[in-house]
């Protein structure tokens, strides 16, 4: 698996676009999530359909055409520097195939950070930009705009990479080790649901797998893992991190699980890493070469995740 390209970072003053791909926004939880933006010196933009709700289905924030409108738009704004999403939820499958991969390629590399239902989005810009991106909070997510330990390690990681090399998670070593690869990932329902799609990544060979999920029971998890186990999706792959499994059964019904899927791989695999569903979750940058040490439950980039 190859690094993908790296997005220039932060500078005080930039402009970013705040993007509504999947499901509705609150609106007091976006201007929170403004807020803290603009104490970062940044000028945050807020795209047309964001606060959008779909009238049919309301489990969407807007129509797929005018999702996907804006995240375009966004995108092939010189002006904008980077695209953060505001939430998570559903509906990202249904813009992808509406943008012009073409047109956003032609736009060059910017940042873009999100996590949950915009995994989708970060496997499609690894696979059809060749990009690296952000896993990391969201700007009207309750989990960042309440938690000084989430905006500290994005806001380091947009503006001073070089100073987050090393993410020290506190979790441990469900399989010992240590492995190198690129790292790549995000929510493992989406990451199964993307299997047979078009421009899928093939497997994970080569590739530091991150995985998280939130409000699913323990079979669910054991039917995604087994479905990518059989796809061999999983084949080649040269160590795994776990995040957080909110709202999921206890983790001590959890981790059996995980470690009976997991453990066969024959690869290092560190738990409770601290990212995805959590409070002061981490940020982890996706198309980036770096060791995984499930000993020490460290993560240490072999290059900033930004340039």
């Amino acid at each position: 698996m190859k690094e993908l390209t790296r997005p220039e970072r932060l500078a005080p003053g930039d402009r970013v676009a705040v993007v509504a791909p999947s499901g509705p926004v609150p609106e007091e939880r976006l201007q929170a999530g403004l807020d803290v933006l603009r104490g970062w010196d940044l000028d945050p933009v807020v795209a047309p359909h964001v606060l959008d709700r779909h009238g049919e289905f309301g489990y969407l924030a807007g129509r797929d055409a005018d999702r996907a409108a804006d995240l375009q738009n966004a995108w092939c704004d010189p002006s904008v520097a980077a695209v953060l999403c505001a939430r998570g939820g559903y509906g990202a499958q249904r813009v992808i195939d509406l943008l012009d991969w073409d047109a956003m390629r032609a736009a060059g590399p910017k940042i873009f950070v999100g996590f949950s239902d915009i995994t989708v989005l970060h496997e499609a810009f690894a696979t059809r930009l060749g990009l690296a991106t952000l896993h990391g909070p969201m700007a009207a997510g309750v989990d960042f705009i309440k938690n000084a330990r989430a905006q500290e390690h994005l806001r380091d990681t947009l503006f001073a990479p070089e100073t987050v090399r090393t993410i020290a998670s506190g979790g441990r070593a469900l399989v010992p080790g240590r492995a190198r690869g690129v790292t790549l990932g995000g929510c493992l329902s989406l990451l199964a649901a993307e299997l047979g799609t078009p421009h899928a990544r093939a497997s994970a060979a080569g590739g530091l797998l991150c995985l998280e999920d939130v409000g699913e029971e323990t079979y669910r998890l054991d039917r995604y893992l087994t479905q990518l186990l059989r796809a061999d999706w999983l084949e080649g792959v040269h160590g795994v991190l776990l995040g957080s499994w909110e709202g999921c059964p206890d983790y001590a019904e959890v981790r059996p699980l995980l470690a009976d899927r997991l453990g066969a791989l024959g690869v290092p695999v560190v738990e409770e890493f601290g990212f995805g569903h959590c409070a002061g979750a981490l940020t982890i940058p996706f198309g980036v070469p770096a060791e995984l040490d499930a000993d020490t439950g460290t993560l240490t980039l072999e290059e900033p995740a930004l340039r």
